[in-house]
């Protein structure tokens, strides 16, 4: 006697993916009502003079006496430049739109400010024929209703206020379906002369009443990233009324201002943008117009204080002992490669069935994961070996490399 088959089946949990970005854990520059900065607040940790620096602009914004300002927010790597950046967005609110990129993603479109239009809608929603007007016309259809004039005051009054950018606007009358190009992102090379008239219609209204002009705020990472050509619009583009307020960050310090590169016309091989060094990469007649932030390396306890919050945002437990080789190798290193290894380590922690990250735990993914200085002295020491090698063999790179030897030797307990 032969029974039915038996069909094994395999049920799988299915586990809620939680992303969590290097910023989620900013709320804001945790400032106070008298705009000084508190120890800690709102995810916020030290740097204290320029969160204060930040929360004036952030007044002024508010506002709108800063439009068509730049700000640039300058210092060492793993400062805390865009975390100061996220937490003005996130202090502005959602009425002043916060749009970021870097400096390398650069290209026509350009996203200006934000206005506030209260105007009629234009719709109008048929009732019926007033009793008044029933002998004007000759032919009517059954569905056609009379209805009695309203008297008096209106019975109902609606204000709408709709939020939109001038990019936006821009985009719509740019083409016939511009509408759609919103939706569908290709927004395409938009002319000047549309751009001309739609900021000659926002003064009218702005004239008649029917508009509010509210500054937005554009931030540029990496700005160091622009070449000679992008400088010299920004610095015509600040000018303009309509304006945004543009905050720009970068480590760069006495650098050279970015070369276009070379083009081979077949005539010969021309050189564009300049050789010229400037502060920060960015020419002096543009950081004359700016009003400059700086950031200062964080302490050996305000990193301690980063790593809780981290280990808070992540739901990593981290013992004592833990946070603190966390902290020893954030001053060793950088900060975020110590926060980079608070979530893989509590991934080895898991592997080994614990709840809570140990000191072995950090030991471990310091070993598999190298950083910065670490690898570049893997180069050194076997840059024989690799395919293509500029570092020329001598007294100096060999002194060098002694010399960073001993600083990025890690002492353990």
């Amino acid at each position: 006697m032969s029974g039915a088959p038996k069909v094994a089946t395999e049920v799988r949990d299915v586990h809620k993916i939680e992303r969590i970005g290097a910023h989620s854990h900013i709320r804001g520059l945790g400032l106070d009502d008298a705009l000084d900065a508190r120890k800690i607040s709102q995810g916020m940790v030290g740097q204290r003079g320029a969160r204060k620096a930040a929360g004036i602009i952030l007044k002024m914004i508010q506002e709108g006496k800063i439009a068509g300002r730049a700000v640039l927010i300058a210092g060492q790597p793993g400062t805390g430049k865009t975390a100061l950046a996220m937490a003005l967005a996130k202090a502005l609110g959602e009425d002043t739109p916060f749009t970021m990129l870097a400096g390398s993603e650069i290209f026509s479109l350009e996203m200006s400010d934000v206005i506030s239009i209260d105007k009629s809608t234009g719709r109008i929603t048929v009732l019926g024929r007033s009793f008044a007007r029933s002998r004007d016309y000759d032919a009517m259809g059954p569905q056609t209703r009379f209805v009695q004039c309203p008297e008096g005051e209106l019975q109902k009054r609606k204000e709408v206020v709709h939020t939109v950018s001038l990019h936006e606007v821009d985009v719509i009358n740019s083409r016939t379906q511009g509408f759609l190009a919103l939706f569908a992102g290709d927004t395409g090379e938009i002319k000047s002369e549309v751009r001309e008239q739609i900021d000659a219609k926002v003064a009218e209204w702005k004239e008649e009443g029917k508009a509010d002009v509210i500054p937005g705020v554009l931030f540029i990472d990496e700005v160091h990233m622009l070449d000679i050509e992008c400088f010299s619009f920004l610095n015509r583009a600040l000018e303009q009324e309509t304006s945004p307020v543009v905050i720009m960050a970068t480590n760069r310090g006495i650098t050279n201002i970015r070369d276009l590169g070379t083009l081979d016309l077949g005539i010969g091989v021309v050189h564009g943008g300049t050789d010229y060094k400037s502060p920060h990469g960015i020419p002096l007649d543009l950081l004359d117009r700016m009003l400059i932030i700086s950031t200062v390396p964080y302490t050996e306890k305000e990193i301690r204080q980063i790593i809780d919050i981290r280990s808070e945002e992540e739901d990593v437990e981290i013992s004592e002992d833990a946070k603190d080789l966390l902290t020893k190798i954030g001053m060793d290193t950088s900060l975020r490669y110590c926060l980079h290894l608070i979530t893989t380590a509590n991934l080895v922690a898991q592997k080994r069935h614990s709840s809570e990250v140990e000191v072995q735990d950090v030991r471990r993914v310091y070993s598999l994961f190298v950083d910065v200085k670490r690898s570049t002295q893997f180069l050194i020491d076997y840059q024989q070996e690799f395919m293509f090698n500029e570092l020329e063999e001598g007294g100096d790179d060999k002194e060098k490399s002694e010399e960073e030897e001993g600083d990025i030797k890690m002492q353990e307990d």
